[in-house]
């Protein structure tokens, strides 16, 4: 009786996840390309936005989101009603976890896929189970065998973070078919934005045709609005309906939804953004691969770049670090050999190039 208050079963097998790097002991300016944050940040009309929200903080946000979420239906053809708003993409995929997995059931995810799919599991008490990857790509047929009487939950991040690979709307869709009606497939398309591929589908179409999946999206990526913390979900009526129930009643705060809302509608800027990250990817790896470095495909707006061995990625991550230049190593996924780069601005993409280059030379 005298024992201190304990944890749910579970909590303390979580490994906590740790954010890229933001600043190096001893340099006072670096550039952070471990983050996957927009290369040009937010746009201007959206920081204006922000600021234009200021004189109103001692106001409670709309607890509805109406205004966001009507522009949001606008953007991509949706009902608004479908749509439920988060602090953050991951707010969203936590709630969603909670709400339909728990002890006893298992939550299934792809090898490489984003650590906050274990942790969410964990925390529920439910069992995360991740299934083969083939060539650094979620594989359909090892997910597919990987389920079991007890799977609730399906995650995939489409495309993946940290791999950038993809799967095309006809592999979803296959993956979708093989799933019993009471398991939730969730598509975690944070990088959609990014992709220019003919066969890829952020997955909205299936949300629309079925009753079993929820689509999320983020700020943090092309919108360069990380640090305001603002995701959104695209679900079935029903799962909408559950979502709102058990969300924080202001769970985004005023000046998050005044941005997120001129983020939306400055599709000039985003489609700026889009072109020079395509752009910058393409001659990234080029560069990168005409040094003997393996550079994986990517749809995103990072590069997986492996190098040879587990003790060559360290000492690159550290020369690079001796350069001010902040990348991401990625062994906590499973990928101790590598290195993933986001697309920074070009003179921040042409920095990393000419330090890897003087690392390979050495």
């Amino acid at each position: 009786m005298n024992a201190a208050p304990q944890p749910k079963p579970g909590i303390l097998a979580i490994e906590p996840y740790v954010g890229g790097e933001s600043r190096l002991a001893g340099q006072d300016k670096v550039i952070k390309l471990s983050s996957n944050e927009g290369a040009f940040g937010a746009s201007p009309k959206t920081v204006a936005a922000y600021h234009a929200a200021a004189g109103d903080l001692h106001r409670y946000p709309d607890g509805h989101h109406v205004a966001l979420r009507r522009a949001l239906g606008e953007r991509f053809s949706l009902d608004p009603a479908q749509i439920v708003c988060g602090n953050g993409s991951d707010d969203v995929l936590q709630l969603l976890v909670r709400a339909y997995a728990g002890v006893g059931d298992e939550v299934l995810y792809s090898r490489h896929g984003f650590l906050l799919y274990p942790i969410a599991a964990l925390a529920a008490g439910a069992t995360p189970v991740a299934a083969a990857e083939r060539d650094r790509t979620a594989c359909v047929d090892h997910l597919i065998a990987a389920l079991s009487p007890a799977t609730r939950m399906v995650f995939i991040a489409n495309p993946n973070n940290p791999t950038g690979t993809y799967l095309p709307a006809a592999e979803m869709a296959r993956l979708h078919a093989a799933l019993p009606r009471h398991v939730l497939l969730v598509i975690d398309a944070a990088y959609a934005e990014f992709v220019d591929r003919d066969d890829y589908d952020a997955g909205h179409r299936l949300v629309e045709a079925q009753d079993n999946v929820v689509v999320t999206r983020t700020f943090s990526k092309i919108y360069g609005m990380g640090g305001m913390r603002l995701g959104w979900a695209h679900c079935p009526p029903a799962v909408a309906d559950v979502l709102n129930r058990i969300r924080g009643p202001f769970n985004v705060a005023g000046p998050t939804l005044a941005a997120g809302l001129a983020a939306v509608e400055d599709v000039a800027f985003t489609a700026m953004v889009h072109r020079h990250t395509v752009e910058w990817r393409g001659w990234l790896a080029k560069r990168l691969t005409a040094l003997g470095l393996a550079v994986g495909p990517s749809v995103t707006n990072f590069l997986l770049v492996r190098f040879d061995g587990v003790e060559d990625a360290r000492a690159a991550d550290a020369f690079l670090r001796s350069r001010g230049i902040i990348v991401r190593g990625v062994a906590a996924y499973h990928l101790p050999d590598c290195l993933r780069i986001t697309i920074g601005r070009p003179e921040e993409v042409e920095a990393a190039a000419a330090a890897l280059t003087d690392f390979r030379s050495r």
